[in-house]
């Protein structure tokens, strides 16, 4: 038993560590927030979009992960209008506060915190649970955040920003060619080795540089937290039931899928809303921008320590 407490607390350290060496950046100033940004580009451009075509092309898909995409599509669904349902009821004041109830962070966090505890090698799984959530995230919630903040929105204007994103651009490369059979062929191939390898190489940067950015960007106004807070429970308590539905039912007693599904769905699930809804907020939206930022730091840090714990009571895959 101590072996395994000792093995768990060795992965979950470097994730505090590195988060808490990104509060000492900023605390110190070693870099400023226009290098972070350009951190956060590569990071974004070039080492996740690595990651999520090996992931994709070399994962063993199967029938089974359609229900997957289905119930997260469903659950991010059913949370945008619940939060739309408890921002009546309780006459919230918060505009954005639907937007928070709804989405997940996968690539800032989701992946970083599913690679570092259970190995880079098993992120095709939490690949996999993602999929029908990038959908959902391009082509609803983004045409509703610019429509929230422009009167209206493009179909078209969403779609071209979803096709040229290098994320999908990787998503769809792995699973074209993991669908068409040519994953093999690739690896044979002395130029496609030199290029997974060269992929690898990139994606080795994503855990240490996620880390980094996410715990430099941690700023909790106290101002807010109590509001904060109320949005972070509410998100819970709609979050959960669909939660246990998810990893307990469809995973488990439905599909009776392997163990690292399990681990995928519950990480994915634990994870905050997704840090890219600032991005579509008006300038001018100072009030707002400070409650989804603070609801977003507060949530990041909730997440993080739901996940170690859950990592120490269930460590293997």
């Amino acid at each position: 038993m101590d072996h395994t407490v000792s093995a768990v607390l060795v992965r979950v350290t470097p994730i505090i560590l590195l988060m808490g060496a990104g509060i000492v950046v900023r605390r110190v100033r070693l870099i400023g927030e226009k290098s972070v940004e350009d951190l956060k580009k590569l990071v974004v451009n070039l080492a996740l979009p690595a990651v999520l075509f090996r992931a994709f092309l070399d994962m063993d898909l199967d029938w089974s992960h359609g229900w997957i995409f289905v119930t997260v599509l469903a659950i991010c669904v059913a949370l945008w209008y619940y939060g739309r349902a408890a921002q009546r009821v309780l006459r919230l004041p918060q505009d954005y506060f639907p937007f928070l109830t709804t989405g997940f962070e996968f690539g800032m966090l989701g992946i970083t915190l599913f690679g570092a505890a259970y190995g880079m090698q098993y992120v095709g799984y939490i690949a996999v649970v993602d999929l029908s959530h990038e959908l959902f995230i391009w082509f609803v919630l983004v045409t509703l955040l610019i429509r929230k903040r422009d009167g209206n929105s493009s179909f078209s204007a969403t779609a071209g920003s979803f096709l040229r994103s290098p994320v999908i651009i990787g998503i769809i490369a792995g699973l074209l060619l993991n669908l068409s059979g040519a994953r093999q062929a690739v690896a044979a191939a002395a130029a496609g080795r030199a290029v997974l390898d060269t992929l690898e190489l990139l994606g080795a940067m994503l855990v240490p540089a996620i880390l980094l950015i996410i715990g430099y960007g941690l700023r909790i106004n106290l101002a807010n937290v109590r509001e904060a807070g109320l949005s972070v429970v509410l998100r819970l308590a709609g979050l959960v039931p669909m939660a246990l539905f998810a990893v307990l039912v469809v995973v488990r007693t439905w599909l009776r899928l392997p163990l690292p599904f399990e681990r995928a769905m519950v990480t994915f699930l634990l994870l905050p809303p997704p840090y890219i809804i600032p991005l579509f907020m008006k300038t001018s939206d100072s009030r707002g921008k400070e409650y989804v930022h603070s609801v977003l730091s507060l949530y990041t840090v909730i997440t993080v320590l739901l996940f170690i714990s859950y990592f120490l009571t269930s460590p293997t895959i």
